[in-house]
């Protein structure tokens, strides 16, 4: 990424101003983002049609999650574009990758439950964190935790199904982000990142040389904003095409097919429900209300969450949005790697519950 910087002794407007400027947009920002779901509602409210019809859900999470997604991409990726001016790749690489080998990938997972992302929304921060040189099996540890577990889903799991199967969740949940990640990153395959990742991964030469003192606060803010430019021009389309996908099926949920299929006395039960699951798209919280229903009904219980990790760890939609991003082939490992995670919990529930 080649990023030019003007002369910090003659500045093209006062600092002032783009200190404001800055604290403007945070403001703003904050303002919009917390008023997203009475705008959809608004929207959605001029279709002809039932609010809580199939249609309805779908136009209604349509116009809430579009913006959502770019808001968030907008401002993570500029604030890792001015994080990034401070730290050469090198040194976040350092930070994050730990001395011990593993320790940065609990990190990572242990930010991804701090952070109530579905999947669609981790992908920013994700682009953020390896455009800064994180290491990509840590970066893929934050990607798994942060739509698969959150306090929020917790409390829904706890007030459903008992405490024990919450904590077993978060436990497992955790060393699927966490050994997926390591397994990830152990098979070094930053070379199948696309390449203009790949190029901003590998160094950005031009900014390692301008770090620290040689900036000053305006000019990382132009770092920032350049970022910005660089990577949402690249994804928002797809950005857009991956949610639409998800909002076309997030109504139409095949119920009485899935508790027939969850609900078999048969190996092929948990495989099956995890391909089911990935072309549905939800957050943690949205895919609760399905998993009560089907557990009503009679479907197994690892069974059944072994979908909802696959709905909020491997949905389409952030595949789509993620090919930008990252090769078919590490989107191949990607899957494989936490399919089989997934595979395994489900099959460990059946067993012990």
């Amino acid at each position: 990424m080649s990023i030019e910087v003007t002369n910090p002794a003659h500045p093209s407007r006062p600092d002032w101003r783009w200190h404001l400027g800055v604290a403007a947009f945070v403001t703003l920002w904050w303002l919009v983002y917390h008023q997203l779901i009475p705008v959809s509602e608004w929207v959605t409210s001029f279709f002809p049609i039932d609010r809580h019809s199939h249609t309805g859900e779908a136009i209604a999470f349509f116009f809430y999650d579009v913006p959502k997604v770019m808001m968030l991409l907008t401002l993570i990726v500029f604030v890792m574009g001015v994080v990034r001016s401070y730290f050469s790749p090198e040194k976040t690489r350092a930070l994050l990758s730990g001395k011990r080998q593993g320790v940065g990938n609990v990190l990572s997972a242990g930010l991804g439950v701090l952070t109530p992302f579905c999947s669609c929304s981790a992908v920013p921060l994700f682009i953020g964190f390896v455009s800064v040189g994180v290491p990509l099996g840590v970066t893929f540890s934050f990607l798994i935790a942060a739509p698969m577990i959150n306090e929020v889903a917790l409390v829904l799991l706890f007030g459903l199904v008992g405490w024990q199967v919450a904590v077993t969740y978060l436990v497992f949940g955790l060393a699927i982000a966490i050994v997926a990640g390591f397994v990830i990153g152990k098979l070094r395959l930053e070379g199948w990142l696309q390449d203009w990742v790949r190029d901003i991964h590998s160094g950005a030469n031009a900014t390692a040389s301008l770090t620290e003192e040689h900036l000053s606060v305006v000019d990382r803010y132009k770092l920032g904003i350049e970022a910005v430019r660089e990577i949402f021009g690249k994804v928002w389309l797809w950005i857009i095409v991956g949610i639409a996908m998800g909002a076309l099926i997030h109504g139409y949920v095949p119920e009485d097919l899935m508790v027939q299929i969850m609900g078999a006395d048969a190996w092929w039960s948990v495989p099956v429900a995890v391909v089911m699951g990935i072309p549905l798209y939800t957050n943690a919280a949205g895919v609760i209300p399905i998993v009560e229903a089907l557990l009503g009904k009679g479907a197994a219980l690892g069974t059944v969450l072994a979908f909802m990790m696959s709905v909020i760890a491997l949905s389409l939609p952030e595949m789509i949005i993620l090919k930008q991003v990252l090769t078919l082939r590490l989107i191949a490992v990607f899957v494989g790697v936490v399919g089989t995670g997934i595979l395994a919990v489900g099959f460990l529930f059946n067993l012990i519950f």
